[in-house]
């Protein structure tokens, strides 16, 4: 089951935490790896990984907010069955002390970013008349969660063009849902705790560890095992949903 033995995956994001996560696990289920990424060394790295476990990997390097050198990369890549739109910001802060700048910024990678992959992937899979879409939206798509303005509009974006392109594109038999995942322990997490609480580092990684009713963040590899079923032949039926891996935060924080 879940195998996905001559497939091609294009994964944004991919050298690092989640998308690094999906990567493997796909390689390891049979998928060539297209690793759209904007740090080549990173990317280099996981493709390096997968082909020295007997998988097949490509790294393509692209900034994904820009819409024609993700033109180029798509058609380098050519024809491929799956899209994991991965790749993102975070960002700190409420509507009054986000500067226009970020705003804009974490708009560009994470909303624009998603729309470039699809806007190039769609016209590949409606040649094959089939096709598999999965973007990683957040809780924060879903709830409110303090200080996040920024970062939960683009995730808002991501739940909200899911939606868009599952209707869409049901005629072309090419499904599209998204994931959201609460806090999962990566080293963008430690990195972005070190950047914005210093000093506090393991006060920080506790409290928001305990954020999930679980008692624990999640791991990438969790994330990715979801993403597994859903680009699989087994999820055939699904289409159109947002799948919550949340450690209960959406439903059991009271």
């Amino acid at each position: 089951m879940f195998s996905l033995f001559r497939k091609s995956a294009v994964i944004t994001g991919a050298g690092s935490g989640i998308g690094k996560a999906i990567a493997l696990l796909f390689a390891k289920q049979g998928a060539t790896i297209h690793l759209v990424e904007f740090n080549s060394e990173s990317a280099e790295k996981v493709a390096a990984e997968i082909i020295s476990l007997g998988g097949s990997a490509k790294t393509h390097q692209c900034d994904v907010s820009d819409h024609q050198a993700m033109k180029t990369a798509f058609e380098s890549i050519g024809p491929f069955d799956i899209l994991v739109n991965n790749a993102g910001i975070a960002h700190v802060g409420n509507v009054e002390n986000t500067s226009a700048v970020d705003f804009e910024k974490v708009f560009r990678i994470n909303v624009q970013g998603a729309y470039n992959a699809i806007h190039f992937a769609i016209p590949q899979m409606k040649k094959n008349k089939k096709g598999v879409i999965l973007n990683v939206a957040s809780i924060a798509a879903l709830v409110g969660i303090p200080d996040r303005f920024a970062y939960s509009m683009s995730k808002g974006a991501i739940y909200a063009m899911t939606l868009s392109v599952a209707r869409d594109y049901l005629a072309d038999h090419i499904r599209c849902n998204s994931i959201s995942p609460a806090r999962v322990h990566t080293a963008f997490v430690d990195g972005f705790i070190a950047k914005n609480y210093a000093g506090k580092e393991e006060e920080i990684f506790e409290k928001l560890s305990k954020s999930q009713p679980i008692g624990r963040m999640g791991q990438a590899e969790e994330i990715a095992a979801l993403a597994l079923y859903l680009c699989s032949d087994e999820a055939g039926f699904i289409t159109g949903n947002d799948y919550p891996i949340d450690g209960g935060f959406i439903k059991l924080n009271n």
